[in-house]
């Protein structure tokens, strides 16, 4: 078990109709927790972390920790920079061994999208690397600080998309939001099925905190091969963090940092479980 692409690790996922999990991590203990679920559930993950939280985790520092660990793991662990449309960024993380990238494009004329994408996936060949793209648009933003609103994948351009750009799995909308949902979302599954049926390729879901746990399963079956956790799990840890430094005694950043690895592999270990089936 070591570092792997998440090429393969979708691949396997969408044959079997299984999911890997991708959590975002901004910390140490974020990852350390994450790798010790899935170490624990002997279950393949995805470590990943978003451009626009680079400014409170410098890639430079937070990256050789998500590939270290991954070569470490007991498991098969890919390591993916998300929602980057930075080539300096891109590169940046291909030199420092992520194994995958993925080129967020959604908010750029289709054409634009393609042409990014594409020279994202050609920059990431170079390394041996794995490409994701985005078509449509998911709501919200990874820092929980815009919103762009949604618009959901035009199933017929999926599969022109898939096949312009060479990406190996294929992020789309529907319905579905990065952040805090203010009500229950309604994903639109029959617009699942019907890019599933088109796109030839492996698909993702992004904004996956919120989502009932009926939610995932269906939408595994219908072909997401990669589902992304983040705002859940930094909530965690946010929280387990607060419960101990409320909680009586002495306090010391010991027992703070083993709080917030627990908070991280709690809500790793539920998501994994969800999505892979396990009781």
């Amino acid at each position: 078990m070591s570092l792997v692409t998440m090429d393969m690790l979708v691949k396997r996922a969408w044959a079997d109709g299984s999911c890997i999990p991708a959590f975002n991590v901004g910390s140490l203990e974020m990852i350390r927790g994450a790798i010790r679920a899935a170490e624990e559930l002997d279950k393949p993950i995805i470590i990943q972390i978003a451009e626009r939280l680079l400014k409170y985790s410098p890639l430079e520092y937070i990256g050789p920790a998500m590939v270290n660990a991954a070569k470490a793991a007991k498991v098969d662990v890919a390591v993916n920079m998300d929602h980057s449309s930075s080539f300096d960024v891109i590169e940046k993380a291909l030199e420092l061994g992520f194994t995958s990238v993925m080129y967020d494009g959604s908010t750029d004329p289709y054409e634009d999208n393609i042409i990014g994408t594409r020279r994202a996936y050609e920059l990431a060949s170079k390394y041996g690397a794995s490409v994701e793209g985005e078509l449509g648009l998911v709501g919200g933003s990874e820092d929980g600080l815009s919103d762009h609103g949604i618009k959901c994948t035009n199933p017929d351009l999926a599969h022109d998309f898939c096949e312009k750009t060479g990406v190996s799995a294929l992020a789309i909308a529907i319905g579905n939001a990065h952040g805090d949902y203010p009500v229950a979302p309604e994903l639109a599954f029959d617009i699942l099925e019907e890019i599933n049926h088109k796109a030839g390729k492996p698909l993702v879901l992004h904004g996956g905190s919120g989502l009932t746990d009926d939610d995932f399963r269906k939408a595994v079956s219908l072909g997401i091969a990669k589902i992304n956790i983040g705002t859940a799990s930094f909530k965690n840890v946010t929280g387990f963090a607060a419960n101990y430094l409320a909680s009586e005694g002495k306090h010391d950043y010991f027992g703070l940092n083993t709080a917030m690895t627990q908070g991280m592999y709690e809500n790793a270990l539920r998501h994994i479980k969800v999505f892979t089936g396990i009781e």
